[in-house]
């Protein structure tokens, strides 16, 4: 029986995905970064057995959290914890955050957001396939972020 990591290794088994080309997070494009994301998306981890449990979110648009408006993806890994009577408690978020600056180009892109769920019955790589035939992908898939930011929250 092989031992599913559990929610506390997941930052550490992403960035260790995002350096297994031995390359420096600043020297990663955006291809790259994805590539990772989805070996880390493709790991199972030790969650609940919820339909919703283990779930990848894409999503990108032009924000403005803190600071000047920025053209961001944000690929995000979310486990659902339980508490001691196997009842939802909270949710736990892994982030792999690209921010890009801004432009019309980026910001003509808009914004968009598509969840895959391991526990729903759906197909990792039919649903990745979906989003990097978006015509948008071809766009972001050139671009060198300015910034990537792994970390983790509870929602």
């Amino acid at each position: 029986m092989t031992l599913r990591p559990s929610i506390d290794e997941a930052v550490g088994l992403l960035e260790g995905e995002l350096r297994a080309g031995q390359r420096a997070l600043a020297d990663l494009g955006t291809e790259d970064v994805w590539q990772a994301f989805l070996r880390f998306g493709r790991r199972l981890f030790d969650v609940s057995d919820a339909p919703d449990g283990d779930g990848l979110l894409f999503q990108y648009g032009t924000y403005s959290f803190d600071g000047p408006p920025t053209f961001t993806v944000d690929l995000t890994r979310q486990f659902e914890v339980s508490d001691a009577d196997g009842e939802y408690d909270h949710y736990v978020q892994v982030h792999c955050e690209l921010r890009y600056g801004s432009g019309r180009a980026l910001e003509a892109l808009g914004s968009f957001d598509s969840w895959f769920f391991h526990g729903a019955g759906a197909d990792l790589e039919a649903w990745a396939d979906e989003l990097i035939e978006m015509p948008a992908w071809t766009t972001i898939r050139t671009l060198t972020p300015t910034d990537i930011s792994v970390f983790q929250e509870q929602v």
